[in-house]
């Protein structure tokens, strides 16, 4: 016959008293009970152990419980719930340490039904969180993308909110939508709500994903709605995620993006890669686009064709501003294009000349060399350099490497260097 242990509490105070109070009902409740009079010696416990919750206070002598807290995250410790107790928090300073990764907050003096019922939500809501990889193949799987995708499955697991900033069309409503479990609501906001019924947004997307897209276009008015959502998150099992394309803390300095709420979504904040930062992902994404767009034209009865390798060499090489939007919408438009899709055909949508394309770099991608850092502006222009004398020479290695002066295996090194896709053609080796 087995018996099942009671769950282990720990409670850091710094007050012995408090340690003493908490430790006779905790165990009178059926709970084992760990003590720590300070955040060293709970930092020492969770090293050796996981506790099922902890009990901590805010205001400690040797690091306060916020610091020890943010650290416990840092290092993905945080894998029990955390309810932070004080009786001199501000409201700030709450909101703080539920948006690194609290459970709650309990003001002192605590009362015991208070205390008891939070403590039993924490651990049901703990047993019943199932660990859930979130995927983000849909934007490639480069190594970026996985160290993207390993950033953004921490940020979920630890916070309420996320904001997710980078250029247009880089993405960010296929992240949001990798939040989203099959089983949960997905409300995305419409911007007046904000001012005129910011609740009922939270109890529509209760336990779900509240969506709120661009937040850089919101009037002042409706960002003090959103910054009015942010507490309450917590208590509707809700995940807030915000995007932008805008410069935030430009808007901020011209006092058309309320800093306050920027301070608060830059806890949990997930840069998205413009598709030229990633682009040995874009055979696969032409790919999984295009085999798509075929099975809705197979739906309606149509046949699309696949795409020779000289339109994939061409897609290939193309400089995309507009990201993996701007790359969708290209290949729809081949996609509805009557006859053969041709390279030319390609060239002629992207606005790109046939002499642009022997050999003229277009001043659309010189101009952004001007942008970046030495280092950065010459590994760009190498990279335009190679693809262009690439698909010049028809991938030719002997010819490439003869009109860039290298030697063959120089050439190969520095092709993966720059992870840029070629093919070898059956005369060339070494």
């Amino acid at each position: 016959m087995t018996t099942t242990q009671p769950r282990e509490i720990l409670i850091v105070d710094d007050e012995a008293g408090i340690r003493e109070l908490l430790s006779e009902i905790l165990v009178d409740e059926g709970y084992r009970v760990v003590l720590a009079e300070n955040a060293r010696e709970a930092r020492a416990y969770r090293q050796r152990q996981e506790p099922a919750l902890v009990l901590l206070d805010i205001w400690m002598p040797d690091t306060d419980g916020v610091t020890l807290l943010r650290e416990w995250a840092s290092a993905e410790m945080l894998t029990m719930p955390v309810i932070m107790m004080s009786g001199h928090a501000t409201i700030e300073t709450a909101i703080g340490a539920t948006r690194i990764g609290a459970f709650d907050f309990l003001e002192k003096p605590i009362g015991l039904q208070k205390l008891l019922s939070t403590i039993k939500r924490a651990l049901k809501a703990a047993a019943t969180k199932a660990p859930r990889h979130i995927s983000l193949a849909r934007l490639g799987a480069s190594e970026s993308i996985k160290v993207l995708e390993n950033t953004l499955n921490r940020l979920a697991n630890n916070r309420n909110s996320l904001l997710i900033l980078g250029e247009p069309g880089t993405g960010h409503e296929i992240v949001a939508q990798a939040l989203q479990n099959s089983q949960t609501s997905w409300v995305t906001v419409v911007p007046a709500r904000l001012t005129a019924a910011p609740l009922q947004l939270l109890e529509e997307a209760r336990e779900g994903v509240l969506y709120c897209p661009e937040i850089g276009r919101l009037s002042r008015l409706e960002q003090k709605g959103l910054l009015f959502l942010l507490p309450k998150l917590a208590k509707y099992e809700t995940l807030l995620v915000c995007t932008s394309s805008e410069t935030l803390g430009n808007l901020a300095t011209e006092n058309k993006f309320d800093p306050v709420l920027l301070s608060q979504l830059s806890a949990g904040v997930l840069m998205l890669p413009p598709l030229r930062d990633h682009r040995v992902d874009i055979p696969l994404l032409i790919e999984r686009l295009w085999e798509e767009m075929r099975e809705q034209h197979a739906a309606n009865g149509s046949l699309l064709s696949a795409l020779s390798p000289a339109v994939l060499t061409a897609l290939s090489e193309a400089y995309w501003p507009g990201n993996l939007d701007h790359l969708a919408n290209v290949l729809e438009n081949l996609a509805a294009a009557q006859g053969e899709v041709t390279p030319d055909l390609v060239h002629r949508i992207l606005g790109e000349s046939h002499q642009q394309q022997k050999g003229t770099v277009s001043p659309e991608v010189t101009a952004r060399f001007f942008e970046m850092p030495l280092r950065e502006a010459r590994e760009a222009f190498e990279r335009v350099y190679f693809e262009r004398l690439l698909s010049h020479e028809q991938h030719n290695m002997s010819r490439v490497a003869e009109l860039a002066g290298l030697e063959r295996t120089h050439l190969y090194r520095k092709l993966k260097q720059l992870n840029i896709r070629f093919s070898r053609r059956g005369n060339d080796s070494f």
